[in-house]
């Protein structure tokens, strides 16, 4: 497994183990309780105004009523003075009038069944919150009887944090004690044998030293291959190549009389996602929106860190992180930090040194 995906499932994972911690049962049903009241709430309204509307529609109905009854009686009083033209504007204006009063009914009508059937919703709504109400303290008394029940339980077997504590710190004393007793014991046999009055430990005749130096001009021939492998698919200019390669004096020391080993396979980053593009994560640095066509230049520089982790070049990896956060920022676009995208690969920041990511790969 490459070093992105393992990298990619280390932050997965701690980011689930982070929500978990966090999450409260009993806050999450004060949470519900608290939306389940809001919608009733909501339903009380929408009947508050739907009998608005319908009140509205109620007494503009009676005004055009009365309108209506006000027109006829006109009509009624030009007949009886000889007005038969009058009459009938009056009738005609009575006419429109009673169309509009018609038209209203309807209307009022349909308005009275939403306001019923949203009480019916409402009543039904309140029935089922009283039920949770119960539910919700039930619950909460139970995951609080269940919690102290854990915790005296553990305390009890030793299991509780302060007790784990408590043992780590008398085991860890423990560890001091024996290794403090057998320094002084190797001390005193090597006082006792006089090699520590020797005056060619460490002189220029120490046949170790002059080992451990002919081994650190010994250059690591894996990390060159990788280096090589970087320069041709990312495209980098010779002086970087320079770069990447590990200094004589800084090479990993190799063990004596041990056999050279092998050049490590290209350990190959994850598969790119369809399409034309694919999202990194910088880890602290935000998303990048970057082509696949650098994806061979993402394997070549996942194999050289790879690399020199394993030979614990500090100076090496710090160029392949500098060089891969600068292939990112360089052929891809940084995304907003309020967008919400998967990442398809998690990479190493810039200033991630070779500690961390060992740490992070050890908890892997």
């Amino acid at each position: 497994m490459s070093v992105f995906k393992r990298l990619s499932q280390v932050f997965q994972q701690k980011t689930n183990a982070a929500l978990d911690k966090v999450e409260d049962p009993t806050q999450a049903l004060d949470l519900s309780y608290q939306k389940m009241m809001e919608n009733l709430q909501q339903v009380r309204r929408s009947i508050a105004d739907v009998l608005t509307s319908q009140k509205r529609l109620e007494a503009q109905k009676a005004q055009l009523q009365s309108q209506y009854e006000k027109l006829q009686g006109q009509a009624r009083q030009a007949l009886q003075q000889g007005q038969d033209d009058l009459a009938r504007t009056a009738l005609e204006r009575a006419q429109g009038v009673k169309g509009q009063v018609d038209a209203l009914a309807p209307q009022i009508d349909q308005l009275r069944a939403q306001e019923e059937s949203l009480e019916d919703t409402g009543r039904k709504l309140q029935a089922k919150l009283e039920v949770f109400r119960t539910q919700r303290e039930t619950m909460k008394a139970q995951y609080t009887a269940a919690k102290a029940s854990t915790a005296a339980v553990e305390n009890l077997s030793g299991l509780s944090e302060h007790m784990t504590d408590v043992n780590m710190m008398m085991d860890r004393a423990q560890d001091k004690i024996t290794q403090l007793q057998a320094r002084a014991a190797a001390v005193g046999e090597l006082s006792d044998s006089g090699v520590l009055d020797s005056l060619t430990m460490g002189g220029p005749s120490d046949d170790i030293e002059a080992k451990l130096k002919a081994g650190q001009t010994q250059p690591s021939v894996d990390y060159e291959l990788e280096a090589m492998k970087a320069e041709l698919n990312a495209g980098t200019t010779p002086q970087a190549t320079a770069e990447i390669a590990p200094a004589p004096a800084e090479a990993a020391p190799a063990a004596p009389d041990a056999p050279d080993a092998p050049a490590a396979p290209d350990a190959p980053a994850a598969a790119a996602p369809s399409g034309d593009t694919m999202v990194i994560r910088i880890a602290g640095e935000g998303l990048f929106r970057v082509p696949t066509s650098i994806k061979p230049a993402l394997d070549a520089l996942d194999s050289a860190m790879d690399t020199a982790i394993e030979h614990n070049e500090a100076k090496s990896f710090a160029t392949c992180t500098a060089q891969l956060a600068s292939l990112i920022a360089t052929s891809g676009t940084k995304l907003d930090e309020n967008e919400i995208v998967k990442s398809d690969l998690v990479v190493p920041s810039q200033d991630m040194t070779i500690d961390e990511a060992k740490q992070l790969l050890a908890a892997d």
